[in-house]
């Protein structure tokens, strides 16, 4: 019994742009794939696409994998037994393998241009027999006219699709799939510039590099007949096809960056970084877009995803994109983190906000608000009240709590606090229970008033931590202040 060859898979995104979030998840899942099974897990960059090339791509590429703790094999900086890992080094091998498909008679030479193409798809459609025709004109010519405009004329490398044939192959999340060829078009394969399309590259290097598996995004699975034809052409195995679920946007549709845009939803990785997200809890919402566990649990760690994984449990129905669930899971994460974890955290977005704080007051206001955020920034955006005095107050608050002697108790208050020397939460607690004592009251006539005084807001942490955290010149400058407004 022969066994299974080792597990070696790729991600490999082409750097015409940052890395989208579908891109993210794509690599997650081959690295999953790769560490289940005890194999290899190798970053490919796929830049034959010079047109689009976007200086600083690639850095972004792996930055975002770092930044998520998604390490690679091998790859352009790691290097490997079958570098180089980036596609623009390894173009001779691609001309190599182009010959060898026009020998075999799978592909051939044609001199049509672009524009002729382009006028050709609007009259009759991409896949119309006249269009098809026109490709292949270069067929009908001799041997001599061939090898006189080769050496004249651009030309590309187009695949010799067959005219009537059914191309079938397996999906390890889809089963088993066929088209029919006359969908299929003769897809260029050597540009004019003699750079290859990804077409011909990802199966050259697939084969060479002994890709296992090629786990990617469902907008390639049309393209997947034209890379079989060429892999019984050249006589190799291909791999084990599995093609993921499209990411949807909440409204349906694929999500798009405009869809993204309108909704609020960060279309790049990098923007989940700057936008304070956990690295853990992003892997941890994207595993479970497509991918399910079999049970009710929705919270993992990285190594916990992998020994859950399994292709089987990918779905091939598209998933939409829910920002509520991610920031639910990411609240996790968040509240898992040690005070010190999440100061550290919080302090470049406290003083991206202008704000200067103490160390030590940083850790007080982050344990007070642990567990009333979702997202880092949060400590600062969502709680300004501890850094600055509030502008406006809580409309229906003040219609629920402000009550007529609210301000009298509030100034009262306020004289107390005046007189203490020392401010922290057991004598804002003590001045303020003697007080209500004293004027026969519940302590909720105070604490209320007193919290929409100095936060602007009728909730948020315990009212006596609050108070200590803002200081005590602060808080007896906003309580007369409300007393003074809300009269």
């Amino acid at each position: 019994m022969t066994a299974d060859p080792p597990v070696r898979v790729r991600f490999a995104p082409s750097p015409t742009g940052r890395l989208h979030i579908g891109g993210l998840r794509t690599a997650l899942y081959n690295y999953l794939f790769a560490r289940k099974h005890g194999g290899d897990f190798v970053l490919r960059i796929e830049d034959t696409d010079q047109a689009r090339y976007e200086p600083g791509a690639e850095d972004d590429i792996r930055e975002a994998l770092a930044w998520v703790g998604l390490e690679y094999d091998e790859g352009p900086e790691e290097g490997g037994e079958f570098a180089p890992y980036r596609q623009s080094e390894r173009s001779d091998l691609y001309r190599e393998y182009a010959e060898r498909l026009i020998e075999a008679d799978r592909a051939y030479y044609a001199f049509d241009t672009e524009a002729e193409l382009e006028e050709m798809r609007e009259d009759h459609g991409a896949y119309d027999v006249t269009t098809r025709r026109h490709m292949r004109n270069s067929l009908t010519l001799s041997d001599d006219e061939v090898e006189r405009l080769l050496e004249e004329d651009d030309f590309v490398v187009r695949l010799k699709v067959p005219r009537q044939a059914s191309i079938h192959f397996d999906d390890v999340i889809r089963g088993g799939v066929s088209f029919d060829a006359s969908e299929v078009d003769d897809q260029v394969l050597l540009k004019s510039d003699g750079m290859p399309t990804y077409h011909l590259a990802n199966i050259v290097d697939d084969h060479l590099m002994d890709i296992s598996h090629v786990i990617r995004g469902e907008e390639w699975l049309s393209s997947t007949p034209k890379h079989v034809l060429m892999y019984e052409a050249l006589g190799w195995e291909p791999p084990a096809f599995a093609h993921l679920p499209l990411i949807l946007s909440p409204n349906g549709g694929k999500l798009s960056k405009r869809d993204a845009n309108q909704l609020g939803i960060p279309v790049y990785v990098g923007d989940y970084r700057t936008d304070g997200y956990e690295p853990a809890a992003l892997l941890n919402f994207l595993a479970l877009l497509g991918w399910g566990p079999g049970t009710d649990e929705e919270l993992f760690s990285l190594d916990e995803m992998t020994q859950a994984f399994s292709l089987d449990r990918v779905g091939a129905s598209g998933v939409q994109f829910d920002l509520d669930k991610l920031r639910w899971v990411n609240e996790h994460y968040v509240r898992a983190l040690s005070i010190d974890e999440l100061a550290q955290k919080a302090r470049p977005y406290v003083e991206a906000e202008g704000y200067e704080v103490s160390d030590e007051r940083l850790r007080t206001i982050c344990e007070l608000v642990q567990d009333r955020i979702q997202v880092v920034p949060e400590v600062a955006t969502d709680n300004r009240y501890f850094f600055e005095a509030p502008d406006e107050y809580e409309e229906a608050g003040v219609e629920k709590r402000w009550k007529d002697a609210s301000a009298d108790l509030l100034l009262a208050y306020a004289e107390r606090l005046e007189a203490v020397d020392t401010f922290d939460t057991d004598t804002v607690e003590t001045e303020l229970r003697d007080l209500a004592e004293e004027k026969d009251v519940g302590a909720g006539a105070v604490i209320h008033p007193a919290r929409l005084a100095v936060s602007g807001r009728s909730y948020g942490p315990g009212v006596f931590g609050l108070l200590a955290a803002v200081g005590k010149d602060a808080c007896i400058r906003r309580m007369r202040r409300a007393a003074e407004v809300l009269g």
